[in-house]
């Protein structure tokens, strides 16, 4: 394994990639000028054959599937890049899909709610695609603007129109509440 380039933004990285043509691109989610789902469309119309890893220290499953749907080939949490970006190379560069495992779980849960196959009992599972992102990016301790930024929605939206829903649920073998407001 070579590391051949190194770009400071979005823009870099795309000029880069069309001057290289790397086997194996791994782009930063969130990087300056264009964002890491631009960079992999990007790249992939330059150089077709390039194979691109997401960094990221995003876990909801929307960023994944907008990777995924981007073209990359793997899926890597920041929080545990030291221990699996060999592990994704090697995978991707196989031809393989690589999501780090700690995601995996959740996007396989989640296809398997969305399709039908599967039938939570959870309260949570009530809530939509949409609302157990914010959700999960609360727990990370964003803030509503962070949260804005992270979703792409204007911020006005995600504080203005209550974007954290009020929710509460009691059972006879559960009883949680979540309300951000």
């Amino acid at each position: 394994i070579e590391v051949i380039s190194d770009a400071a933004n979005g823009h870099d990285a795309v000029g880069q990639a069309a001057q290289l043509c790397p086997d194996i691109a791994i782009v930063d989610i969130a990087m300056p000028g264009l964002n890491g789902i631009d960079v992999t469309r990007k790249i992939l119309k330059v150089c077709p054959s390039t194979k691109v890893i997401i960094l990221s220290m995003y876990s909801a499953t929307e960023h994944i599937l907008q990777a995924l749907q981007a073209g990359a080939l793997g899926y890597v949490l920041k929080e545990s890049a030291g221990v699996e970006v060999i592990s994704a190379i090697r995978a991707v560069h196989a031809g393989n899909r690589y999501l780090s495992s700690k995601i995996l779980g959740s996007v396989i849960d989640d296809y398997l709610y969305q399709s039908g196959i599967v039938r939570a009992e959870s309260p949570l599972s009530r809530l939509s695609l949409r609302e157990r992102e914010i959700l999960q990016l609360v727990v990370e301790g964003k803030s509503s603007i962070e949260i804005a930024q992270i979703l792409y929605i204007s911020s006005l939206f995600a504080v203005g129109k209550n974007a954290f829903v009020p929710f509460s649920e009691t059972s006879s073998n559960s009883s949680f509440e979540v309300q951000i407001v």
